[in-house]
Formats: structure tokens, C-alpha cells, sequence
């Protein structure tokens, strides 16, 4: 089952897609990131969102979607952009049809980690083992994006 892991942003949004099968195995097909200029309006940077990401899931077809959701947020200004941005995603992936599951971060390292407060090191540590790689991509925004795909890898079983 190819699964793609979307961590939603507006400035960047980073994805991952794993093919997870029933024993375990799990094998990175790709992953990167979209990465808007914040210099244009945030309808632009909305419509680059949907055309990569329209250009992404077409190119590889995968069976299904899991996307972060917003669970709690700090920084209140970045809030509504990041929930813009989640929009369009999940109007992407409805346009190809894509089964979407919602995991909050919470649910995400308590499923890799066995603790939903893990530090984000040891959440990339669990990548890694997944992977069965010490390379993972530089952006913590795909890191996130290839972990919510694991994640959801896991919880189907």
C-alpha cells in the first residue's frame, strides 16, 4: 500500500510517501517538500500548494493520504494560514479520490515512539529505524510528513 504523509503548512508543506505492506516492510518512495515565497499573497501561495501537490499525487498515486491535523497551536498568527493550507491539501486529495486519515502530532509519536510527548529526536530516531536508514531528508517538515505516514502504516493494523 503506497501511503502519502502530508505535514501541512503554509510556508512549507512537507510529504512523504511510503509503500508499507503487511510484514513490516517499509520502503520510502519519495519525499520533499513545497515551499511557498511569503512575499506573495496568501491566495498564491494557496494555489502553488494545490498545483504541486496535484502534480505529486498524480505522479505517484498513492492509495492513501494521512495528514496531520491541527491540534493546538502557540504562535496564533500562523494558525489560520496553516488551516488555509490543510483546506486546500484535503481538496487535493479529494479531487484524486484519495482515502484521508487525521492524526495530531500527539497520536503520531505516541504511535512511533510508544510516548505522545516525545521529542521530535526521537521521533526521527524511529524513522530511521522504520527506514532502516541513518539519511533522512535535512527539512524537519518532511521528516514529520514521512513519520505521519509511518504512523498511519501502523495504525491500519
Amino acid at each position: 500500500m503506497k501511503i502519502l504523509g502530508i505535514d501541512p503548512g503554509m510556508a512549507i508543506v512537507g510529504y512523504g510517501i511510503i509503500e508499507a505492506e503487511n510484514d513490516d516492510k517499509i520502503e520510502l518512495i519519495t519525499s520533499g517538500s513545497i515551499q511557498t515565497d511569503k512575499n506573495l499573497s496568501d491566495s498564491k501561495r494557496l494555489l502553488e500548494i494545490y498545483n504541486d501537490l496535484t502534480m505529486v499525487v498524480g505522479k505517484y498515486q498513492p492509495d492513501c493520504a494521512s495528514v496531520e491535523e491541527l491540534f493546538f497551536f502557540k504562535n496564533q498568527k500562523t494558525v489560520i494560514p496553516v488551516a488555509e493550507a490543510r483546506g486546500v491539501i484535503l481538496t487535493v486529495l479529494e479531487n484524486f479520490n484519495i482515502p484521508i486519515y487525521s492524526y495530531t502530532p500527539m497520536e503520531v509519536k505516541q504511535v512511533l515512539t510508544g510516548y505522545g510527548r516525545a521529542e521530535k529526536k526521537e521521533v526521527e530516531q524511529m524513522v530511521k529505524i522504520a527506514l532502516e536508514t541513518d539519511n533522512l531528508p535535512k527539512l524537519d517538515d518532511t521528516v514529520d510528513a514521512i513519520a505521519i505516514a509511518i504512523c498511519h502504516s501502523r495504525y491500519r493494523r
